[in-house]
């Protein structure tokens, strides 16, 4: 690997307090100083001057589709686009076929991420075998291969007891539990959230209670096991009011929100456009607000991609019959910039990108730039105007609710392990 010097940008580097201009020298894959000034003879040089320096971006959310649905998307694919997005690390859903409850399966997905990734690709165990929450999965041995954390995909336990017995289990490997918060019955048959606009498209809404369940039920578990409990991509008020309340009292959670959500409100859905059809179901304009300011003051974690490819012909169905989930990996950060405005400060934005994400998966060494840490930087040009367009995507599939929008501030390059991944540029 050649020496790498990143020079003349504003570093930021939340982790401690680090906000001025510096130089960064990135060697063998690691970085080995963080200086106001670095001669480097013979490193090449990457100009940052005028742009944000970070440590590299963390998304705790996405599906990479590959073992086994490799028509929406592979992790060659996925983490092109996450490199696209700005993001050096990926935590893949292990609902694939097979599903990721095997240390075999992380082995070949970890495999794959070596011969074939863009930028890290970090394995979210099973659960449950299956993800279908009958049988505790291979935790142990899925830890021992490899996994960074785990979760039933888009299912929540309807086993409030196996929920608890996973929670002690997962814990005693230092694993968090990532829980989709959703009652099935609650929510059963549901298309958009429960209101007006349900009302009048005659679809079967999907109530806020549906969601605020099962936090409630996860807060009171972590509570009672200790276990490191990460709540995803939350969407209504009262979760985020939840969450601070538990946050206050120490109980060991964390929350995310997806960035649509941040974005988007049911009043932007365009009737029976499958692009906005997700999980959960984009709310009103209260929640919206509440899930902002729940970032702004540290309630909630970190944004996620929430990245959920479908080929067309698969999303393209009636309204009802079509999948949730939309393509996110290259607009969350800019959807992310443009949602939050000055509502919080460039260093929080930057802290829900890296620090919030590692501390959620327990790993201290991503989200900062140490010294011998890993060289993974994201640039961001706060001047970058771009439009996002789903015939230029990296992405397999075009399933996005926000293509033609245009966008000031992004992702300017990726760099991983030392390497430039992606330039905006180039």
């Amino acid at each position: 690997m050649s020496r790498l010097l990143v020079q003349g940008g504003r570093v930021i580097d939340p982790a401690v307090g680090l906000d001025g201009p510096r130089d960064v020298l990135l060697d063998g894959g690691r970085v080995v100083a963080v200086e106001e000034s670095i001669d480097a003879d013979g490193a090449e040089v990457f100009d940052a001057t005028g742009k944000i320096v970070a440590p590299g971006f963390i998304d705790l959310r996405a599906r990479l589709r590959e073992p086994g649905l490799e028509h929406a998307e592979t992790i060659e694919t996925g983490t092109k686009a996450a490199a696209a997005g700005g993001f050096t690390a990926v935590c893949a859903m292990p609902h694939t076929s097979p599903c990721n409850d095997s240390p075999t399966v992380t082995r070949f997905i970890r495999g794959r991420a070596a011969e074939n990734g863009k930028v890290r690709v970090l394995p979210v165990g099973a659960l449950t075998h299956g993800c279908k929450g009958e049988q505790l999965a291979e935790i142990g041995s899925m830890k021992e291969a490899g996994v960074a954390a785990v979760c039933d995909g888009d299912r929540s336990l309807r086993d409030s007891g196996l929920m608890r017995r996973a929670m002690r289990y997962a814990q005693s490997f230092n694993l968090t539990v990532i829980a989709h918060c959703e009652d099935p019955y609650l929510g059963a048959g549901g298309q958009i959230a429960d209101g007006p606009k349900a009302s009048r498209l005659g679809l079967t809404g999907i109530p806020s209670s549906a969601e605020t369940v099962i936090v409630a039920r996860e807060i009171v578990l972590a509570s009672e096991t200790g276990a490191r409990t990460h709540l995803t991509h939350l969407s209504t008020r009262e979760s985020v009011e939840m969450v601070r309340r538990a946050r206050a009292d120490g109980i060991p959670v964390t929350a995310d929100v997806s960035a649509h959500h941040l974005a988007l409100t049911v009043d932007d859905v365009p009737d029976y456009d499958s692009n906005f059809k997700l999980r959960p179901p984009l709310r009103t304009a209260e929640d919206r607000d509440a899930l902002i300011e729940g970032l702004a003051d540290g309630t909630l974690a970190a944004v996620i991609s929430d990245h959920a490819p479908h080929t067309g012909n698969v999303k393209m169905q009636e309204f009802e019959d079509c999948p949730f989930g939309a393509s996110g990996l290259e607009t969350a950060v800019s959807l992310t910039m443009q949602a939050l405005g000055e509502r919080v400060p460039l260093t929080r934005l930057i802290e829900i990108f890296t620090t919030g994400p590692a501390q959620a998966l327990g790993r201290k060494s991503l989200g900062r730039l140490a010294i011998d840490g890993p060289a993974d930087l994201t640039v961001l040009d706060l001047e970058r105007h771009w439009t996002f367009r789903v015939e230029d995507s990296a992405s397999k599939s075009r399933n996005s609710p926000v293509n033609g929008r245009t966008f000031t501030g992004g992702p300017a390059a990726t760099i991983v392990a030392g390497n430039v991944v992606w330039r905006a540029d180039a």
